[in-house]
């Protein structure tokens, strides 16, 4: 399963880069494929893999606020690894075949 993730604290202001960074650590010690970009961390594994690293990332924020907002997505596929970077890779082909001209009609 691969599962999209923000948290947020609520109440500490505008800069919750602080924050936001711890979560993103521990998502990167799990040793659990991970991605982080301007909106999600997403992290891939079973869910119980997966769901423990998630609650330790919002009690890592709970630690800069008593108050956290968290948007959870989750695309639950058995028997699918390496999705996180294949479905980046399928897009970034398709997006080569339209810049060559190529693609399918519609």
């Amino acid at each position: 399963m691969i599962v999209a993730f923000s948290v947020t604290p609520l109440g500490v202001g505008e800069d919750v880069g602080e924050a936001v960074a711890a979560a993103v650590k521990v998502v990167r010690d799990s040793g659990l494929p991970n991605r982080t970009d301007a909106m999600f961390t997403s992290i891939e594994g079973d869910w119980d893999e997966v769901m423990p690293v998630v609650r330790a990332a919002i009690e890592a924020v709970k630690a800069y606020s008593n108050r956290v907002s968290t948007v959870i997505k989750i695309d639950d596929r058995s028997g699918v690894t390496g999705a996180l970077t294949a479905k980046v890779e399928s897009v970034e082909r398709h997006l080569a075949a339209l810049e060559d001209g190529g693609g399918e009609s519609r």
